[in-house]
């Protein structure tokens, strides 16, 4: 990685500002899927044991710059202090008198959690004044926030302007992981791509097949290369708009000799709900008022073989609509595949990331990504702005 890390830094007895992202869900007041805060836990630690003053500062949820009492970050307090296994001080704003007094009575070693960055109206325009009074609390700021490093934010990029600035060791790894399968992947390098639309996933796609060895399409964006090669796809999930480039996209996978591969067989359902008739066809056997809804069990053996013979495997977006039970065994055969594999198995995060963790197989896999739309940006080969803006070593 270009970029510094916390390790490459002095940090006893140093005001340290850590961007971390603390966006995890909660359910009456409970969190109920701490990984977010478990991931960035060796930064945290990394710093306490190196006796430097720990600010930390995330976003929770939509606020739109406006106090939203059910969006303060109070069981997160409570939560990250269980997980170190020490206190950790609750500011109630995160800037202002009051927020730097509490800076100035940290001891080094302590963790003073700030309120939710996203109160502050300037934080997703990036108004630099903001960006100012955030690095006026510390003497270095450590980004270690890879989920929202896509954003070009006040406490994400603005403040490195204005202090030095270093990655943390989640970053370090996120950058290191998803760095490597792009720029010098093991071979054979299998890309899989899911989800519902191919607007999303087109820039992802582009740049896959001048990299990948093999690119597997599944979701519901594979209705439109479907019907881009004159299939009847009935109700299912198309972009009519995007026919010609997903026509472009095979094209330019063959004359790559790259082994683009679109389901076979497709489970259909007569309706939206759990409750469906569904049926397994070819996909020339799609009725017209039926919809696609997941990979039919063809596919998923086509695809699991491809996934075993693969030394590096990067997959993002579900096959199907994997949180309706009977529509997740496609999600489930790719989940599987990728956690028996021999191969390195990276989850772009988002969906993908929710699926293995709800199939119980995301400690079988080698990284799991903890940025949905900033793994995304990054495989699109994007610069993500809360990098850039990181000093270089």
């Amino acid at each position: 990685m270009s970029k510094k890390s916390v390790r490459d830094v002095e940090v006893a007895g140093k005001r340290v500002f850590v961007r971390v992202d603390f966006n995890v869900p909660v359910e009456n007041g409970q969190i109920t899927d701490d990984t977010r805060i478990r991931e960035t836990l060796p930064t945290i630690k990394f710093l306490i044991e190196k006796g430097a003053k720990v600010i930390l500062a995330s976003h929770f949820g939509r606020p739109k710059g406006q106090v939203v009492e059910e969006l303060r970050l109070t069981p997160v307090a409570a939560k990250l202090a269980e997980l170190l296994g020490q206190s950790v001080i609750k500011a109630n704003e995160s800037v202002g008198e009051i927020v730097k007094a509490q800076v100035d009575a940290l001891e080094n070693g302590d963790v003073l959690l700030l309120e939710n960055v996203r109160f502050n109206e300037g934080e997703e325009k990036n108004d630099p004044e903001l960006a100012k009074a955030f690095a006026q609390l510390a003497d270095l700021f450590v980004n270690d926030a890879f989920g929202a490093a896509h954003r070009a934010h006040a406490s994400t990029e603005g403040i490195a302007h204005f202090i030095p600035a270093v990655s943390g060791l989640l970053m370090e790894k996120e950058l290191d992981v998803l760095g490597k399968a792009l720029n010098n992947p093991e071979r054979p390098f299998t890309a899989i791509v899911g989800g519902s639309k191919v607007k999303d996933k087109i820039a992802v796609i582009n740049n896959l097949l001048n990299i990948a060895d093999n690119v597997l399409i599944g979701g519901g964006l594979s209705y439109t290369f479907l019907k881009a090669q004159g299939y009847e796809i009935g109700k299912s999930l198309v972009d009519n708009e995007k026919l010609d480039l997903a026509l472009s996209f095979i094209e330019k996978a063959k004359e790559k000799g790259v082994n683009f591969l679109i389901p076979v067989d497709i489970v259909v359902a007569d309706k939206f709900g759990a409750d469906a008739n569904t049926q397994i066809v070819g996909v020339d056997g799609i009725p017209a008022d039926w919809e696609g809804i997941d990979i039919g069990p063809k596919t998923r053996e086509l695809y699991a073989d491809v996934i075993a013979k693969s030394k590096l495997v990067v997959w993002n977006g579900p096959m199907g609509v994997f949180e309706i039970e009977p529509f997740s065994h496609g999600t489930r055969a790719v989940a599987q595949a990728c956690a028996t594999t021999s191969g390195y198995t990276v989850i772009g995060g988002g969906d993908s990331a929710a699926a293995t963790e709800k199939f119980h197989l995301a400690d079988q896999m080698n990284h799991m990504s903890t940025g949905g739309g900033a793994s995304l940006e990054f495989m699109e080969g994007k610069a993500l702005p809360g990098v850039v803006a990181l000093n270089d070593k």
